[in-house]
């Protein structure tokens, strides 16, 4: 009779968390190491050289690799390394299609770096899976959605897009930076490879960057191993150390995320300054129903209108607990202004096609108690 598989906070305090061999050391150590000594030649101890592995980054590997339950995973120095070392799957003449409304740095890699050796893509509403089926062209290798979308929030059906993929014998990538594991897992849905910048909720406290491919697949595992070894953009040994004390707390962060997030969402619903807001768990959103089926939860990723740089500008400025930054996913809360942050790449045309307006702020719910967070808000709103 096969072992029963441990729940998700199980797995994400222990998996690949093991005590040290040496001293029974609770925590993994960071192994602060370039090389390796060797026995004899030709002969080590299964580690060589710290570009090639190291045993507090090899330990990250495997608990990632048990949270979103794939076969293997590959961290990297940021979620665009991740990103970039995935497209080396690829060659000259290999078409993706792409979410339309993706994080502005994977649009700005894909046109401004990778178009340069002859990789093309086309970006469509994923929301539908029928655009991705018309976008799927003889040389499409690939297909990257992310969902939900950053900063509009849309949601991608990834069991229908998966299934129109492999008909077609494309592979599909999910970055599931915005939910964590915790909320959604894709490769359950069909997806063949997932990333997430680990800067964000994997991290969950704002003290690292780092990015993870979670493959399905023998060939993608060896693919992405040669690509660390020989680009070495790989994650530090103190970063996979703080990665995965972060990991540890994972279940119960984004418990309170997802609390504070719904909580959240329905007061900025009817405030009277916010013209919209972006939330999956709220019925009026278009996908709500689908957002219910795919996901374990709705998360602390909101996006609200206010109808004006000024009064964006003005909401900011007035945030006492929120704090105006570049990011999202950690336990603060954490705001930002798409146009000229996020997507400030993608340019006024580009953003006016997503409905990225100059008044939209996007807001990363954080874990402090939901009244001080509401109330900072409340006040920020009054100006």
């Amino acid at each position: 009779m096969a072992e029963k598989k441990h729940g998700f906070a199980t797995r994400a305090i222990h998996d690949g968390q093991e005590p040290e061999k040496v001293t029974g050391a609770v925590n993994v150590p960071i192994f602060l190491t370039s090389t390796y000594q060797q026995e004899e030649i030709g002969k080590n101890r299964g580690h060589e050289y710290a570009r090639l592995t190291n045993p507090t980054r090899d330990a990250l590997e495997e608990s990632l690799c048990s949270l979103e339950g794939g076969t293997s995973a590959h961290v990297f120095g940021s979620g665009m390394a991740a990103i970039t070392a995935m497209c080396t799957m690829m060659k000259a003449g290999d078409h993706v299609v792409c979410s339309d409304n993706v994080y502005g740095g994977t649009q700005r890699v894909f046109d401004k770096v990778l178009a340069n050796y002859g990789l093309t893509f086309t970006y469509v509403d994923t929301s539908m899976a029928e655009n991705v089926a018309a976008a799927i062209r003889p040389e499409t290798k690939l297909v990257h959605i992310e969902t939900p979308t950053n900063p509009m929030m849309a949601i991608t059906d990834i069991r229908a897009v998966a299934e129109i993929c492999h008909a077609k014998g494309v592979e599909l990538s999910v970055d599931n930076t915005f939910l964590s594991p915790y909320l959604q897992q894709p490769i359950a849905l069909g997806a063949d490879i997932v990333m997430h910048s680990t800067t964000k909720f994997l991290n969950g406290h704002s003290d690292g960057l780092g990015g993870v491919l979670i493959c399905t697949t023998p060939e993608q595992a060896e693919r992405f191993r040669f690509v660390q070894k020989c680009t070495g953009g790989i994650l530090s040994p103190f970063e996979s150390y703080l990665l995965l004390r972060g990991v540890k707390t994972l279940a119960v962060r984004m418990k309170q995320h997802d609390a504070n997030g719904r909580a959240v969402a329905e007061f900025l619903a009817g405030h009277k300054a916010v013209e919209k807001v972006f939330y999956p768990g709220l019925t009026d959103h278009p996908q709500h129903e689908l957002a219910k089926r795919q996901q374990s939860g709705f998360g602390s990723m909101i996006s609200i209108e206010l109808g004006s740089l000024e009064r964006a500008n003005e909401f900011a400025k007035r945030l006492r607990l929120g704090l105006l930054a570049e990011s999202l996913g950690g336990v603060e809360t954490l705001v930002c202004h798409p146009a000229t942050m996020t997507h400030a790449a993608v340019g006024p045309e580009g953003r006016a096609k997503l409905g990225i307006t100059d008044g939209l702020m996007r807001i990363s719910v954080g874990i402090e108690d939901v009244e001080d967070i509401i109330a900072d808000l409340d006040q920020a709103l009054a100006g």
